[in-house]
């Protein structure tokens, strides 16, 4: 069976994948963290966090796969020590320092995507370094990967899923260059999303004209679609990848809930062996659900070719409105109190949020205030049915499809 990995930024993200059948949660923590922009684990939470994962049967990584100088290096010394006490699964590493510190300890060495690995002489080389699984490059297209997995002496893992980086494996200076902050050890600013235009010399403007059987958006020519492999599962399984990564650790929790389940549910199609009885049925909805959320559009990276498409900003179908906070959850009924900010009204689509409630998303089907049925309510207080366990101090979300937001 392949590994389905998805990615966390906080507790809550971490509880959306285990809730929505992740087989294993990666997280970064501050100093060595790719995302730090938005991280939101410290060293600290990684005990609980990795109790949180072994209860359930599932796994944690941590990154620590920046650039690191000796400084640096000593520090990471001693972190290594105290991630070894807490029992993580794996550290995804590229610095070869780093590799030769974690392996003083007993931790398992996952290979990071910015190692940019490429071919099978470089895999027997980690290995005598200790190192037991790689993310390869992702510039390998399916035939690539296929062929490196036959003859791979460890575990191969490939992306699936999210952002693509212009850069070669995401060694990027653009924010280097422009703001003075160094992207690869997690500070991008992403200034390849921007609109861009190309100058020559002479004042001449490089004008992309659309093609015949393309979208290019002629302003965005460093922004590719995100990745996504969501209909060529079985191309994916046949070729032998043991563990399938969805990238996001700059995601909220719905974000990762949503991705985690639908892949989730295209895997266990596949193995269940009715792929090519249900697929044809159910992709369009799958597509509809990844959709929904951030996105930049849809490719398939380098897989099956070169990515020709760019990408306009967010194309995601709703937005999260901030409405209100769960104040209390009557277990027996599973009813929680709600205490509204904003409007709410039955037909409604909420996103329930919380440490260890991960992401729900249900819609309103019957609220009550003092005990009476109502349709409509502008703020205060409610109850509202749960389709499951949620927490106090929860934060509740209203979808709101994007041209409707202002309203």
């Amino acid at each position: 069976m392949v590994e389905l990995l998805a990615p966390a930024r906080d507790k809550k993200a971490v509880s959306a994948a285990l809730n929505n059948n992740a087989d294993s949660v990666y997280v970064g923590i501050s100093d060595y963290n790719m995302r730090a922009n938005v991280a939101k684990i410290s060293i600290d939470d990684i005990a609980d966090i990795t109790r949180q994962c072994h209860d359930m049967g599932k796994m944690l990584y941590v990154c620590t796969n920046t650039v690191v100088d000796d400084k640096q290096i000593q520090k990471y010394k001693k972190q290594v020590e105290i991630l070894e006490k807490y029992d993580i699964d794996a550290l995804i590493i590229s610095d070869i320092g780093m590799i030769n510190v974690a392996n003083k300890t007993s931790i398992p060495i996952h290979l990071s995507v910015q190692a940019n690995t490429t071919n099978t002489e470089a895999l027997k080389l980690y290995r005598d370094l200790g190192v037991t699984r790689a993310v390869l490059s992702r510039e390998l297209s399916l035939d690539q990967i296929s062929e490196i997995c036959k003859h791979s002496p460890i575990e191969i893992e490939t992306f699936i899923h999210g952002a693509i980086c212009v850069a070669m494996s995401g060694r990027c200076f653009l924010s280097s260059y422009f703001y003075d902050r160094n992207a690869n050890n997690g500070e991008c600013l992403q200034p390849c999303r921007q609109p861009w235009m190309i100058t020559s010399t002479e004042d001449k403007q490089l004008i992309v004209e659309e093609h015949e059987n393309n979208t290019l958006d002629h302003s965005r020519l460093l922004s590719p679609n995100d990745m996504c492999m969501i209909e060529h599962i079985p191309d994916l399984m046949k070729a032998g990848i043991d563990a399938f990564k969805i990238e996001g650790r700059a995601r909220p929790a719905d974000y990762v809930a949503c991705v985690t389940k639908t892949y989730s549910e295209a895997i266990k199609l596949y193995e269940d062996g009715l792929w090519d009885i249900k697929s044809r049925e159910l992709i369009p909805g799958w597509l509809d659900e990844l959709r929904s959320v951030f996105n930049r559009g849809f490719d398939t990276g380098f897989y099956y070719r070169i990515p020709s498409k760019t990408s306009y900003d967010n194309k995601a179908t709703y937005k999260k409105q901030d409405i209100g906070i769960i104040t209390n959850y009557y277990k027996k009924v599973g009813v929680a109190e709600i205490k509204l900010w904003q409007d709410l009204k039955i037909g409604d689509e909420i996103i329930i949020q919380g440490n260890k409630t991960g992401s729900i998303t249900q819609k309103v089907e019957s609220m009550q205030v003092d005990g009476e049925n109502i349709e409509y309510i502008k703020e205060g207080l409610i109850g509202l049915k749960t389709d499951t366990q949620v927490r106090q101090n929860d934060h509740v979300y209203k979808k709101v499809e994007i041209e409707n937001m202002g309203e």
